[in-house]
């Protein structure tokens, strides 16, 4: 098993890859397999959040990219800044994360969650989508792959 201690700075081109859901890619410390087979032992410095795109270097030199994993996500969709503003703010009183784009806003799948915002008057959709939320505003290490996602993932939600 590699073992991996290193996230690089820049992003290197690399054909192996490393497909994890959010819950896994906010740990420090676990097992996991890429996408050649091979087992890799991740030992990475706490509190750092690995996003999709994020390059990491295994002890014999090898290197693979992180890739966020589909998972069932709920997105809110609406032109209305002020609805999602709502929403982000319902949200955030209940500490979830939140992946913002632009005219949505996308959380971990929960239908309290989706019932609550529909009685606040949105749309919420069920989706299979890859979850990069927003980092922390005190530090926690981030940074914004939301355009990348917002342009794999628009919608025609004009029903």
């Amino acid at each position: 098993m590699l073992k991996v201690f290193e996230i690089l700075e820049t992003p290197q081109p690399t054909e192996l890859v490393l497909t994890l859901p959010f819950e896994m890619r906010q740990r420090s410390r676990f097992g996991a397999e890429l996408s050649n087979g091979a087992e890799v032992a991740l030992i990475l410095p706490r509190g750092h959040l690995l996003r999709g795109g994020d390059c990491l270097r295994a002890e014999d030199g090898s290197v693979f990219r992180i890739e966020a994993a589909d998972e069932d996500v709920s997105t809110v969709f609406n032109d209305d800044a002020k609805m999602l503003a709502r929403a982000s703010y319902h949200l955030g009183n209940r500490h979830v994360f939140l992946q913002i784009g632009d005219g949505w806003v996308r959380y971990q799948h929960d239908h309290v969650l989706d019932d609550m915002l529909r009685g606040l008057g949105l749309e919420v959709s069920f989706e299979s989508a890859p979850f990069e939320p927003e980092g922390g505003a005190y530090g926690a290490h981030s940074h914004d792959h939301g355009k990348q996602h917002s342009d794999e993932h628009q919608h025609d939600h004009s029903h």
